[in-house]
């Protein structure tokens, strides 16, 4: 009973009839699927970052059944709504998904191509050992096709029949063959095709038509031929398989055997479908065949097709590139007879074929003789566009003025446009939007902002939705956050309903600006209008404030963007956990990075890498090492960065053996070692006191892996071979440097000189201090190695062998850091006198 009135008070949308309770004796009410679908639908998406523990979906879950999971899932606008749910079901006790529901959340992934989610669900369908009937695998299947993932579909076909979990059928195969259709893999289709016919499969239209494709799509035309004349022999043909023949010659370059092939389909008497017309006319063209474009473009007419305005648009748009104003014109009377209206587009391009102002009027004269007004505005709208176009901004602006009534001023000659007996069209929409988009590209601010006035105040024009957006985004992208506020309220006061791009520009321009408060504000309201914000701007804000060390107010953004229902992507959180490690806040990175995997997110490399960096840092390599378990076991592939991060993690920790245990696990995974790697564990061996096995190391990188160490590389090893007590190995290293015209600096000279210094090897230190001096590298009063550097210069006085030689060097000035004067207060009187 107790969970019957909790159940009554979660689900109070829904009123129970207390007599049908006491007639069925029942503990608990009964619901429909489509009250319960309304009420999850209701909480995952009207509530902000609903979490797995809710009590209200703890009351919920007990209902739960695949019907109404399939339901709720298909009444999500929002991918991430779906996936979320879904995960959430996965996990209810007493439940389990069924084919059903994995396909419908499939289908979601697929149209939305999030490839990654759609990947793991493949992988979970198979640990679920969920039963299958062929045409349920069969639409599976065809979900991954979509999406590309041609390898997985295969993969997934032979899995569920390995595990006995579903026995394909020709549908359940036909739908694998249309996925692999969308590649060129020829063997894997030769092999698919002898397993049909092994299983003694009668091959149907089905399946032959993506043989076909697959090997139009490879080039291989003697098997396509093979294939095309066995559908022939059934007597399957028709104008798609034909046209699928023809496309590929037209793909392939063979624009005449494309052509051949229409022929012979008009012997047959097969035709084609309009869309094939047009994009055989559009292929021919991109083969830059106009001849053989114009010959269909005729028999498309012929076939009693009336041609659409984006072939008439593409037509005129190869003779205006080729000047030929005539035959664009032609095909502009054509559009006339057919009663195609030309767009703004067509009338551009007719006016950019124009070499001259004189063909320019006689254009105006020929197009503009039986315009109404309506139409001549859509013509000077095109000119204006062309001006735009042409950064003559200028001329645009003086025209558009010409338009409202106004004289120009002699510098912007905009009336050279308008002739004797023209009748100039008022300016609509349109116009304004051509020119305030290009004021605001020119950054010509202030001149947009007047003519969005002037086009309610003047001529009572109302601004359209592109305008706004434009002149917001022009705005933001200038840090005029109060100007673009200002037209926001201008716009809703008008009616106009903001897009989800005119709340991303505001938004954008928030995080750019640090600006917190703000962009959370935006966000419930752009939430109430169903707008999502952009995931960029969202990273964007986060970089920002990691960048100004305010990574824990980034993480807290990210959580109340979480609370109003929106789910920032791995690049976010990814620079959210860069910022908290450089920090040095690892626990909360730990803390945010298994939050993020408690969400349902999938952390990627990137953010793997990052999080192991911080641990490496904060010498937790253990930890570290762990997380790259946790990334093979969730199918990740550890990147060459993973590894030299673990390198160089555990040769800090002075865990050498450690270290090259994943050297050698590099190798096993086929990951090849770049020069950073054998850098860092020629640094970690110096350090411990095995020049031996750095050189090794080294000769390893140079000579058997052909790499070539850069700066850092070198002075790496000419440093670490002075902290080993070798300077005359690390002298022949920083000679092989300069010969590579590399400039060590002053810390790898003041190694050598100290290292020659321990030896009581005066003379070579003094050339090392005078090569130092030479190439401008001794250290400055600010450096950290000038304390060094100075007591060296100390010591080489007090030897009479280099005495001398290093009081010439001070007394020229070559040591600006150091004066005599300097060294008189040492108690080195007697030295330097």
């Amino acid at each position: 009973m107790k969970a019957f009135c909790l159940l009554r008070n979660r689900l109070k949308p829904f009123p129970i009839n207390n007599n049908v309770f006491r007639r069925c004796f029942s503990p608990l009410p009964i619901y429909t699927n489509t009250n319960l679908a309304h009420q999850l639908h209701f909480i995952f998406t009207k509530r902000p970052a609903t979490s797995p523990d809710d009590p209200d979906l703890r009351a919920l879950s007990p209902f739960l059944n695949p019907k109404l999971v399939e339901t709720v899932l298909y009444s999500f606008q929002s991918w991430k709504l779906a996936h979320f749910f879904f995960t959430w079901a996965s996990n209810q006790q007493g439940y389990r998904h069924n084919a059903y529901t994995f396909n419908a959340m499939a289908s979601i992934l697929s149209r939305a191509r999030q490839n990654a989610p759609l990947r793991a669900l493949s992988e979970q369908i198979l640990r679920s050992r969920c039963p299958m009937t062929p045409g349920a695998l069969g639409f599976f299947i065809r979900c991954l096709g979509c999406a590309g993932l041609v390898e997985e579909a295969n993969s997934l076909f032979d899995q569920v029949q390995s595990e006995g979990l579903c026995f394909p059928n020709v549908y359940a195969y036909n739908c694998l063959l249309e996925a692999v259709s969308k590649s060129n893999c020829v063997d894997l289709v030769d092999a698919r095709l002898k397993e049909m016919s092994d299983r003694g499969f009668v091959f149907d239209k089905y399946t032959l038509t993506p043989v076909l494709q697959v090997y139009c799509n490879a080039g291989r035309f003697d098997k396509a031929f093979d294939v095309f004349n066995m559908i022939s022999d059934r007597g399957f043909l028709d104008g798609y398989l034909f046209s699928i023949l023809a496309l590929a010659f037209t793909k392939w370059g063979q624009v005449d055997k494309a052509f051949e092939l229409i022929e012979v389909m008009e012997a047959r008497n097969v035709g084609f479908a309009e869309k094939t017309f047009i994009v055989l006319i559009h292929g021919f063209l991109k083969q830059s065949r106009l001849d053989r474009a114009l010959q269909l473009f005729d028999k498309m007419k012929n076939s009693g097709f009336v041609p659409d305005i984006s072939l008439y648009d593409v037509l005129i748009g190869v003779f205006s590139t080729a000047k030929e104003l005539d035959k664009a014109l032609g095909l502009y009377a054509e559009m006339k007879e057919f009663n195609v209206q030309p767009d703004t587009g067509i009338i551009t391009k007719l006016i950019s074929c124009c070499n001259d102002e004189g063909e320019l009027k006689r254009l105006f004269k020929e197009i503009g003789r039986d315009m109404n007004l309506e139409a001549l505005t859509m013509l000077y709208n095109s000119l204006l566009t062309v001006l735009v176009n042409n950064d003559s901004i200028d001329k645009a602006y003086s025209l558009l003025r010409v338009m409202l009534g106004e004289s120009c001023s002699n510098d912007l000659q905009g009336d050279e446009f308008c002739w004797e007996n023209d009748i100039v069209p008022s300016p609509n929409a349109s116009s304004f939007g051509v020119v305030i988009d290009g004021l605001c590209k020119a950054g010509k601010l202030d001149l947009a902002v007047g003519l969005f006035r002037d086009m309610s105040q003047k001529i009572g024009c109302k601004p359209n939705l592109l305008i706004c957006n434009n002149l917001i985004s022009g705005l933001c992208s200038s840090d005029r956050m109060e100007d673009s506020l200002e037209i926001l309220r201008e716009m809703e006061k008008s009616g106009l309903v903001p897009s989800p791009f005119t709340h991303n520009a505001i938004f954008g321009c928030l995080c750019k600006r640090m600006d917190v408060a703000g962009a959370l504000d935006l966000i419930k309201k752009m939430r109430v209008h169903g707008h999502e914000p952009w995931i960029k701007h969202c990273t964007l804000m986060v970089k920002e404030l990691c960048k100004h060390k305010k990574a824990v107010e980034a993480c807290k953004f990210l959580d109340d963007v979480v609370e109003e229902g929106f789910i920032p992507d791995m690049i976010a959180y990814s620079a959210a956990l860069d910022g908290l490690i450089r920090i040095h806040e690892v626990d909360l990175a730990l803390e945010l990075f298994r939050d993020i995997v408690a969400r349902g997110n999938y952390p990627d490399v990137v953010a793997y890498n990052t999080m192991m960096k911080g641990l490496c840092q904060a010498k937790r390599v253990a930890e570290a090492e762990e997380l790259l378990k946790e990334m093979v076991m969730k199918g990740l592939v550890p990147s060459v960065i993973t590894y030299n991060l673990l390198i160089d993690g555990w040769c800090k920790n002075g865990s050498l053996e450690a270290a090259m245990r994943c050297l050698s696990e590099m190798f096993d995974k086929g990951r090849e070692p770049n020069v950073i790697t054998y850098t860092t564990l020629v640094n970690g061996l110096c350090n411990a006191g095995r020049p031996e096995e750095a050189l090794a190391v080294w000769n390893e990188m140079v000579a058997v892996k052909g790499l070539a160490p850069g700066e850092i590389a070198f002075m790496a090893l000419v440093h670490g071979l002075c902290k080993c007590g070798r300077p005359n190995e690390a002298v022949v290293h920083l000679r092989e440097m300069k010969s590579r015209e590399m400039k060590p600096d002053g810390y790898v000279y003041t190694a050598l000189v100290s290292a020659f210094l321990a030896e009581l090897n005066h003379p070579l230190a003094l050339e090392m201090v005078e090569e130092m001096v030479r190439e401008g590298r001794f250290p400055g009063k600010l450096d950290k190695n000038h304390a060094i550097a100075r007591d060296a210069v100390i010591e080489l006085l007090s030897d009479s062998r280099t005495c001398s030689s290093i009081r010439d060097l001070i007394a020229e000035g070559n040591i600006p850091s150091i004066s005599m004067s300097d060294l008189e207060s040492d108690s080195l009187d007697g030295c330097i006198t």
